[in-house]
């Protein structure tokens, strides 16, 4: 998220015109784009950092739940 943050901003600063940004190459301030696309294809599985963990700890205490409620019976 820190990469399309800076680039949205560059991008606008750009666009817009708005202090030294205006006069540096599109190649700079497209490269965050660039890193952000690296990092969630690259980065992001190599060192195993997924989103659903989260989901999966709670998927887990639900069945586990479950499996209670279903032994009480």
């Amino acid at each position: 998220m820190f990469f399309l943050g800076v680039g949205i901003v560059l991008l606008l600063m750009k666009y817009f015109e708005i202090g030294p940004v205006a006069s540096w190459s599109w190649f700079i301030i497209l490269a965050p784009f660039l890193a952000a696309i690296i990092w969630w294809e690259m980065i992001v599985p190599a060192l195993g950092i997924r989103q659903k963990s989260g989901e999966d700890v709670a998927e887990q205490a639900k069945k586990e739940r479950i499996r209670k409620q279903l032994n009480k019976r």
